[in-house]
């Protein structure tokens, strides 16, 4: 099966400098002129995609909205997909959030952000929605999907995917950068963070 998976565009929390994560903010102009640009691309590029999977939190559903209307494909919002759960730290200022819950030297991988999720629960959630998607795939007899969702997100589902170890490895995406793998006996990485669309 191929996989597309998708960063949304930017969000108004970009450009405040805040701490985002479950912080539900929309997407900018800018973020989406840059989901239009993705989606078009997409339709030229991968014409066979054949469904959306994404989160619910706004600038992800835009995004993913986009793609579906454009590429004229189902889409289906899974709450899992969503960012870390920050609870207390979402919206704040950077400055604010480091006054009021000092982050730890050595944070434990089974200790959450204040109200919130830790690494651990982050991870297992990622490996169960992404074990969900699969079996929904398979079980419409879908060969290629893409997946929209958020940066912490993303990169918990290739941690899965390659069984790495917590906190060894990052990958970065950019907004509405794309990654496209293959899953079969192997995962095969076709490419990560394609982000040319945004320069046509």
């Amino acid at each position: 099966m191929k996989i597309l998976i998708i960063r949304h565009g930017e969000s108004e929390a970009d450009l405040l400098d805040v701490h985002e994560g479950r912080a539900d903010f929309p997407l900018t102009e800018k973020g989406v002129q840059q989901a239009e640009k993705m989606a078009q691309y997409v339709h030229k590029h991968f014409p066979e995609l054949e469904e959306v999977y994404a989160s619910p939190l706004k600038r992800a559903a835009k995004t993913a909205e986009i793609l579906s209307e454009t590429v004229n494909i189902p889409l289906t919002f899974k709450d899992d997909l969503m960012e870390m759960d920050n609870r207390k730290l979402k919206g704040l200022s950077r400055e604010e959030a480091r006054r009021r819950f000092p982050e730890p030297k050595n944070r434990a991988l089974h200790e959450p952000i204040p109200g919130g999720e830790s690494l651990i629960e982050f991870r297992a959630r990622a490996e169960k929605v992404f074990s969900e998607i699969m079996k929904d795939a398979r079980e419409k007899d879908r060969s290629f999907i893409s997946i929209v969702s958020h940066g912490g997100t993303i990169s918990q589902i290739f941690h899965r995917l390659f069984n790495l170890p917590y906190r060894k490895y990052g990958f970065y995406t950019g907004d509405t950068g794309m990654h496209l793998i293959e899953v079969s006996k192997h995962v095969i990485v076709r490419f990560m963070n394609k982000t040319e669309h945004l320069h046509w």
